[in-house]
């Protein structure tokens, strides 16, 4: 053997081999972040007020579908407070008596799934960030962006992802 072929690998391979492993690290780092939520089987993202989506009040798109299937029923949101989704990813809020709205259930700071909906506040079990159930916006940070809307509908006591 050469000492020419005990040299360290240098130019472009050697980045294409760094930039890799630093994207795989930066993958494992995001997964982890989201894999601490113990809360409900269920989120909302969006809005809706009891009637149609196109009221006042009404959800935006926020990428979720759920195929028509009813996520859950009027009674099962708590007024002023939520209820996660999880596997939709969703979570959904009654802000006052008979308004409801859904937002992703994916922390704008660094993609942590929210963990609890309490008091007017959605919150964020990695860094504590906390988001107003009246609009998603929020409320202590670290997060800087609001949680983004999702579509809901509400006919009679069922609401479902639109």
């Amino acid at each position: 053997m050469t000492s020419a072929s005990l040299q360290p690998a240098t130019g472009p391979a050697r980045r294409t081999v760094m930039a890799a492993a630093g994207a795989a690290g930066l993958a494992a780092a995001l997964t982890a972040c989201g894999s601490g939520d113990d809360s409900s089987d269920t989120v909302d993202t969006g809005s809706g007020s009891s009637g149609t989506a196109g009221s006042a009040g009404s959800a935006q798109d926020g990428g979720s579908s759920a195929g028509g299937a009813a996520l859950a029923q009027t009674s099962d949101i708590p007024e002023g407070g939520g209820k996660i989704f999880k596997d939709q990813g969703v979570v959904v809020t009654q802000p006052t008596a008979g308004t409801f709205k859904a937002f992703s259930s994916k922390c704008t700071h660094q993609g942590c799934a929210v963990g609890s909906v309490a008091n007017g506040v959605i919150v964020c079990p990695c860094h504590n960030s906390h988001f107003s159930v009246e609009d998603g916006s929020v409320k202590q940070g670290p997060a800087t962006k609001p949680l983004p809307a999702a579509k809901i509908t509400v006919s009679g006591e069922e609401i479902k992802l639109a």
